[in-house]
């Protein structure tokens, strides 16, 4: 499977998003911190059980939760590169600014031939860092707005 095919999310229909409803409403209680989860199929006499790690479960029912508020899904491996216009979208910033920010050293990326590639890692630390300097400022923004009584 290529990383592009990984990158082409699909919107479920209004079904596919009850059937998620149900199917993470299932799972979901039974979903620990350690414990893999186990299925097992309706003719169990000669299917083999099921087994799923605790991680993979967990970003099962995520899924799951998204598509039944109706949201495609993008499922990219961490060590993926993407293209400059994947990595502005993920980031929700256009391809010049995301240039701009390669072109200053903000972000990571290498060159295959003319074409610039950003590993996801790197771009998903930055986009951490990005989202932690915004809860910041908001919280000082509540905090002063408490400060003079707004």
């Amino acid at each position: 499977m290529s990383a592009t095919a990984l990158l082409t999310p699909e919107i479920p229909s209004q079904a596919e998003a009850q059937l998620a409803k149900e199917t993470r409403n299932i799972l979901a209680p039974f979903l620990t911190s350690t414990s893999s989860l186990d299925l097992r199929a309706l003719n169990f006499a000669t299917e083999p059980t099921i087994r799923i790690p605790a991680s993979a479960a967990r970003l099962l029912v995520q899924i799951l939760d998204e598509m039944s508020r109706g949201n495609a899904v993008k499922i990219i491996p961490i060590h993926a590169e993407l293209t400059t216009q994947e990595a502005a979208d993920l980031l929700n910033v256009s391809r010049p600014t995301l240039i701009q920010m390669l072109d200053s050293g903000t972000l990571e990326y290498r060159k295959v031939g003319t074409h610039r590639r950003i590993r996801v890692d790197s771009l998903m630390a930055h986009k951490r860092k990005l989202d932690a300097d915004r809860r910041a400022a908001l919280a000082e923004l509540s905090a002063y707005d408490q400060e003079i009584g707004i």
